[in-house]
């Protein structure tokens, strides 16, 4: 069944396998969601499963949202988002969910929201070429021809300056490389849409739904060093002492 979980994103690094293959990875931090809300046919008209990520300030809160999560026995949370397709059985208001609900090698789907580039002209925003820049050119980045003789209009779905970014975008089938339960991070293979902190959703792969690839064992880097016992001798400490003297 389908299931997924909300994160923020903390950005990129890059981790090295055992038999040394580098892996570029997107670090998602997950802290655990809570059900806040399930929503049945009976209600709602349709099944899916309310999730709360990010605590705030109850100063900050509404109460309608304070009261909200108050059903679930939880503190105020920043995003609210609804997971369809999952099994509503399996779920309680007020249950926890942590980011071991997903393994390495695991499939997914991660949606998040693209970076604002406010308004830009043509070139920008739909990589369109430039005119001339020299030889008495006066036509350098604007728009181009606006359309056709006749019906003399300009269609709809032409490309012009305007704004760019903000876009909901979902990458397919991204590879889980570690789940991390005790940092709470999710190391994602890859890069997913949105800018540093934004909130990401990561859901059960749509076109490739439970498939599992091989995990690769990851180096650590973390090496235990024993300490040496050395015994000094009584004489050894008093000939040091006499040349730092010196």
């Amino acid at each position: 069944m389908k299931k997924g979980i909300l994160g923020r994103k903390l950005g990129m690094t890059q981790v090295f396998t055992k038999s040394g293959k580098l892996i570029p990875v997107t670090v998602i931090e997950v802290e655990p969601n809570v059900v806040t809300q399930i929503k049945t046919i009976e209600n709602d008209g349709y099944e899916a499963v309310q999730l709360g990520f990010d605590t705030k300030r109850e100063k900050l809160a509404t109460k309608a949202s304070i009261g909200h999560t108050n059903k679930a026995n939880t503190t105020p949370k920043r995003f609210f988002r609804e997971i369809r397709g999952v099994e509503i059985s399996n779920y309680s208001l007020g249950q926890e969910i942590s980011c071991d609900i997903f393994e390495a090698g695991e499939v997914v789907d991660v949606t998040g929201t693209t970076k604002g580039h406010g308004f830009q002209g043509v070139i920008k925003r739909h990589g369109q070429s430039r005119g001339p820049m020299g030889h008495g050119s006066h036509y350098h980045r604007r728009p181009g021809s606006m359309g056709t003789m006749r019906p003399m209009r300009v269609f709809k779905g032409k490309k012009l300056p305007g704004h760019m970014g903000v876009l909901t975008v979902t990458i397919q089938n991204l590879e889980i490389v570690s789940v991390d339960k005790e940092n709470n991070v999710i190391l994602v293979k890859g890069n997913v849409p949105g800018p540093k902190k934004s909130l990401v959703i990561i859901k059960t792969s749509v076109k490739n739904p439970g498939k599992v690839n091989p995990a690769e064992e990851l180096n650590s880097y973390v090496e235990e060093v024993t300490p040496v016992e050395t015994e000094v001798s009584t004489e050894e400490v008093a000939e040091a002492a006499t040349e730092s003297a010196e």
